[in-house]
């Protein structure tokens, strides 16, 4: 034992009932609650198995943090305190101090642990952690379902060994267990163990789902029933759908997806990457909206214009701080549409993102005024669009204005362009030089970053940073 850095007591206690298990079990109606997740994960990291077992039917806690001391899926710390769950479900009268409900296997918890032992490694992670010293009548306790709490992330076509395991063990026990997910990912696994995983999922937990896999409509449409189920989902993200031959078929799964909206009054986050069913559609779905969205983004499809005028008459965007339509052409577009659009969201907007919309002199200056009236805008995106240095300037003349406005991303003037699209060095220092005047006889300090169109020979975007501050003017890539 080092003198300078002593064991604490606590510590020594622990220690010493884990030597001998029957004095553990006999100490544990009496131990001192503060003694307990200390002594828990020295039995858990030392392998007490049947310490740990006794332990879990005696937990003085509302919620087992588990996910906070394991890096799943390591099956045997988990299996021993499943095998105690059965011997406490099972029990006609439980022990008088546990108030087990919650078995926490998400990556929370560690402040939980950190707090009770001490212990400077087990750093706080995460502040989202069920309360520790909420009680309830024993009455109740018996009634509810024990909760079991896991971030699902199904980026394998098979499950593996812990997720099936786990999945056994709660069907074999639905009505005494909840199998609860907040957070669901999904990428690689076929629909099929997408349903069976679900199954034994209580849907109404999940508050967001997140899909990074190419999916054929009718895909979506039979993950759509479930989605409809997800009565508090909050955040939802679709990667690319792909479409078939068959119109007449894909308008009836795209009835049957954007009919679940309706069930999803919750939703605040929207966020669409290349929806190709949405072309002409995208009414459809906004009408099923049940509630005003923070945050929307449309991505990388084709749009039409009845889809922006119709976006723009939604009531359900009215509050967006978030819009993103980067990807979605509007060079054709009647100028006015997007002056519209910003109109209505002007009083809450923070982000805006029109990224490679094909956007020209005329539409920007159409939404300028509006743009000018965003005042809660913080980070504004128009890389890849078709603009000259006289849009630009006007741009920068009507976004100084802006309060908030922080991150500003720009495209590289037309006129900086050779006829092959190549952007010669003395050109770029040039146009560094007309933008950096602007800037200083705007008089406000700013930072913008330019971006020249994806470089010919690397396909790589390439930015520069201008900075303009009361002390001096810096450009540099």
């Amino acid at each position: 034992m080092s003198v300078r850095n002593p064991s604490r007591l606590l510590d020594l206690a622990g220690k010493h009932l884990l030597k001998d298990d029957a004095l553990a079990f006999s100490a544990l109606e009496d131990l001192p609650t503060e003694l307990f997740p200390p002594l828990f994960m020295e039995a858990f990291h030392g392998r007490h198995i049947e310490t740990l077992k006794v332990m879990v039917q005696a937990w003085p806690f509302v919620c087992l943090p588990l996910g906070g001391l394991i890096d799943m899926p390591h099956m045997g710390p988990l299996q021993a305190v499943l095998e105690a769950l059965d011997g406490f479900l099972a029990q006609k009268v439980r022990s008088r101090r546990c108030k087990l409900r919650v078995l926490d296997l998400r990556n929370t918890g560690q402040n939980f642990w950190s707090m009770w032992s001490g212990a400077s490694s087990y750093e706080c992670s995460s502040s989202r952690m069920a309360p520790v010293t909420e009680q309830s009548s024993m009455a109740k306790q018996h009634l509810a379902p024990l909760k079991i709490f896991i971030d699902l992330c199904l980026k394998k076509r098979t499950l593996d060994n812990f997720l099936t395991y786990l999945l056994r063990w709660v069907e074999q026990r639905k009505a005494s267990v909840h199998l609860c997910c907040k957070k669901l990912k999904i990428s690689a696994m076929p629909m099929d163990n997408i349903v069976k995983v679900l199954s034994m999922v209580q849907l109404d937990c999940i508050q967001e789902v997140q899909v990074n896999w190419i999916w054929h409509l009718s895909i979506l449409a039979t993950f759509a029933s479930l989605l409809g189920k997800m009565s508090n989902l909050q955040r939802l993200y679709l990667s690319p759908i792909h479409l078939s031959a068959f119109m007449k078929q894909e308008q009836d799964h795209l009835t049957q997806i954007t009919s679940q909206f309706l069930r999803l009054g919750h939703l605040r986050d929207l966020h669409l990457d290349s929806p190709s069913f949405l072309e002409g559609c995208l009414d459809q779905m906004l009408r099923c909206l049940k509630t005003p969205l923070d945050n929307l983004s449309i991505t990388n499809c084709w749009l039409t214009e009845s889809d922006l005028t119709h976006l723009s008459q939604s009531p359900n965007i009215s509050q967006l701080k978030s819009l993103d339509l980067s990807g979605v052409t509007m060079t054709e577009f009647n100028p006015e549409l997007l002056h519209v659009l910003l109109e209505k969201v002007a009083a809450t907007l923070q982000e805006l993102d029109l990224d490679v919309c094909g956007i020209t002199d005329s539409q920007l200056e159409a939404f300028l005024p509006a743009l000018s009236r965003c005042s809660q805008l913080r980070y504004f995106s128009l890389c890849e669009n078709f603009l000259s240095m006289a849009a630009m300037e006007k741009l920068l003349r009507h976004t100084t204005v802006l309060p908030c406005l922080t991150q500003e991303r720009y495209p590289a003037p037309q006129e900086s362009y050779r006829s092959q699209g190549v952007l010669p060095e003395a050109r770029l220092a040039q146009l560094r030089a007309q933008l950096l005047e602007i800037l200083r006889d705007l008089g406000r300090p700013r930072i913008i970053w330019i971006s020249p169109s994806p470089c010919l020979h690397c396909s790589e975007n390439i930015c520069y940073h201008l900075e303009y501050n009361s002390l001096c003017c810096i450009a540099r890539n």
